[in-house]
């Protein structure tokens, strides 16, 4: 391990060097960050899981850009150029794209003004500009020169101050001062493009528009390049160029004059235009895009979290209802633990339908028949008609009933896939998709599991963003959400399993394939018998995996089998003859008589006052109604409930009904 990364990673974090070690180690040793957040903080001294996905992508990059300082270095020393200046310039380096400006002058170029030049050997007579001479004549150097490729000293000065261009240009701490001054004092400017094509005036903001890049909003950042992409407006750069080239032949010149000071301002000028200015614009429109990007991959990754960790409405029947106009309305009836127990269809809407009281009265047979006690409604086509009818259907029946609105968001992808097929063979699409809808009520964890995360769309620019950098950020998640919450080894779908820690999708099929073929797990110690999963991978999952109603009790909890011993000892020595006894309190300063450490000791005694705690009841679950409100309804002062949509950059969506 590279100590050097190691310290700076502790320092930005602001931890301790051990546990960024620590960290680092159990990483290597093939651990996942579930396992060693959840079952390693005495290693980690209780570093969490985006603490630890921090270490590990951090360190990551910090080896490849120790790596390419080290290769910079020595391609720099092949040339024969490199400095002890140079050396620790790049030593200093932070990021990747700082060693690769200092590289720029060392660099192997395509064919350039410059290359062509050096090539007809005009690198000495440049070389004799930049040492800024007080005497002789210009003409008379370059005349020096003249050749079959330069035949005119017209040629050869030019060919000179090309040269110097791009010596201007590949200036690294120059253009590190000129983009921090653009950063600060530039402006951002939009203009509408002739014949554009903007019909609903979607970016009209955007028509005329200047802002400086210090106080530019990401949000606004992604539109204008949304709005630039399609054509819509032109982006432009107003900054004091001319104070910038001032700034250039300043420091060409250090301090001194010469005799070529004019034809050394003309490279300057073309130097700064024709290469470092564009060049500048294109890398700080990368760097606000990236920055926008990743902001708007961490508010889409925020609120996957917050949709996943939802508190269940655990026990309940609920009826999932997929509103639609033309093609009726979907509805699936599933039991407290999400069998699927009857669909149907109804066409209040639909002018080839029935009416909306026959539809009611067939929507008040099935709440009777199976006992529904909510009902999911998806916030699709004919949501709010759908909302209403149902709401009228409370109120004239009295029923003991809510419903909830529920986001359908990816529920059409979920039942085309071959998944969904196989559990519902017999029913069409739309009816999948009233189970999932009213499955997501039940429980959103296990139904949103089964969708890509990318498809439930809850963030801003979703499709503008990088998808590599946003799938593997949003499984991160997944991953992170999945293990908090745990799972049932005898009821977990495959989806679920596949995110589990040390498992995949290989093993996790091997875990259906064993209750299927074997009936339920009774005990954890029975997942070794699966095939594919050794003792390597029941060490990374069986702690996330849980048991009810099995041989041993521990199994039901949190508890990892690697801690059953210290457990049953404090539980004894405790007097506790069963789980879900409050009265537990063990003295820290014996916990090494357990053989455990603080931390796992604080685990254990929460898992043993609360064996079946859920830790999505930390959270708020869906808003239950039973009315719908209207604008009429509102009076200045109100407060109200609402259910969160959606957070982006600039705010967030609230529906209130």
């Amino acid at each position: 391990m590279n100590e050097n990364i190691i310290q700076a990673i502790a320092t930005e974090l602001k931890v301790q060097l051990s546990q960024v070690e620590n960290t680092l180690s159990l990483l290597a040793e093939g651990n996942t960050v579930p396992f060693i957040a959840r079952y390693r903080k005495e290693a980690t001294k209780g570093l969490d899981e985006e603490q630890i996905f921090y270490i590990q992508k951090q360190y990551e990059y910090q080896q490849k850009l120790a790596e390419r300082k080290e290769n910079v270095l020595k391609l720099i020393e092949e040339q024969g150029k490199l400095t002890e200046e140079i050396k620790q310039s790049v030593i200093e380096c932070t990021k990747l794209s700082q060693v690769e400006d200092i590289y720029r002058p060392y660099a192997q170029k395509k064919k350039t003004r410059a290359t062509t030049a050096i090539k007809n050997g005009l690198q000495p007579l440049a070389d004799w500009m930049l040492a800024l001479p007080t005497e002789g004549s210009l003409e008379a150097e370059a005349e020096k020169y003249l050749s079959e490729t330069v035949t005119s000293v017209a040629d050869a000065i030019q060919g000179a101050k090309d040269i110097i261009a791009e010596v201007v240009s590949d200036n690294a701490k120059q253009r590190w001062a000129f983009k921090d001054t653009i950063m600060q004092a530039g402006v951002l400017q939009t203009k509408l493009k002739k014949d554009a094509v903007d019909e609903n005036k979607v970016y009209e903001m955007y028509y005329d528009r200047s802002e400086k890049f210090s106080q530019l909003a990401d949000h606004r950042i992604m539109a204008i390049d949304r709005a630039e992409k399609e054509k819509v407006i032109t982006v432009s750069f107003v900054f004091d160029d001319e104070q910038l080239k001032k700034n250039a032949l300043k420091t060409l010149l250090n301090g001194q004059t010469t005799i070529v000071e004019e034809t050394l301002n003309e490279a300057v000028i073309d130097g700064c235009d024709r290469l470092l200015f564009p060049s500048i614009e294109r890398e700080i429109r990368s760097e606000l895009s990236e920055r926008a990007q990743n902001k708007s991959i961490e508010i889409f990754s925020m609120n996957l979290e917050k949709l996943l960790l939802q508190a269940p409405l655990k026990g309940r029947i609920v009826l999932g209802f997929d509103p639609g106009f033309f093609n009726g309305c979907k509805l699936a009836v599933i039991d407290e633990t999400g069998k699927m127990l009857t669909v149907s269809k109804i066409f209040p809407f639909s002018k080839k339908g029935e009416d909306i009281e026959t539809s009611k009265k067939k929507l008040l047979a099935l709440i009777q028949k199976y006992h529904v006690q909510i009902i999911a409604i998806g916030n699709g086509t004919a949501s709010r008609e759908s909302e209403k009818l149902v709401a009228e259907l409370i109120h004239e029946q009295k029923l003991d009933v809510s419903y909830a609105i529920v986001s359908e968001a990816g529920a059409s992808v979920w039942s085309a896939q071959e998944a969904a097929r196989k559990e519902f063979p017999d029913i069409e699409v739309e009816e999948r998709s009233a189970v999932s809808i009213g499955r997501r009520l039940l429980d959103p964890l296990a139904e949103l599991i089964k969708i890509d995360p990318q498809s439930i769309g809850v963030g801003q620019y979703q499709h503008d963003l990088p998808q590599k950098a946003l799938a593997e950020r949003l499984d991160e998640v997944v991953l992170k959400s999945v293990n908090r919450t745990g799972a049932d080894l005898n009821t977990a779908s495959l989806e679920l399993l596949t995110h589990i820690s040390g498992l995949n999708s290989g093993t996790a099929q091997e875990i259906v394939n064993y209750r299927n073929e074997n009936g339920r797990f009774t005990n954890r110690k029975q997942l070794l018998k699966v095939k594919k999963l050794g003792p390597k991978a029941f060490t990374q999952c069986a702690g996330f995996l849980r048991i009810t109603d099995g041989d041993e009790p521990l199994d039901q909890t949190s508890i990892h089998p690697e801690s059953y011993e210290a457990a049953r000892k404090l539980m004894q020595a405790c007097g506790i003859t069963k789980l879900g006894e409050a009265d537990i309190s063990f003295p820290k300063e014996k916990t090494a008589e357990l053989g455990i450490d603080e931390y796992t000791l604080k685990d254990i005694e929460e898992a043993i006052r609360q064996p079946l705690r859920d830790y999505r009841e930390q959270f708020d679950g869906a808003l239950l109604k039973s009315d719908v409100l209207n604008i009429s309804d509102l009076h200045v002062g109100d407060q109200l409930s609402g259910t969160v949509r959606n957070v982006v950059d600039f705010g967030a969506f609230v529906d209130f009904g």
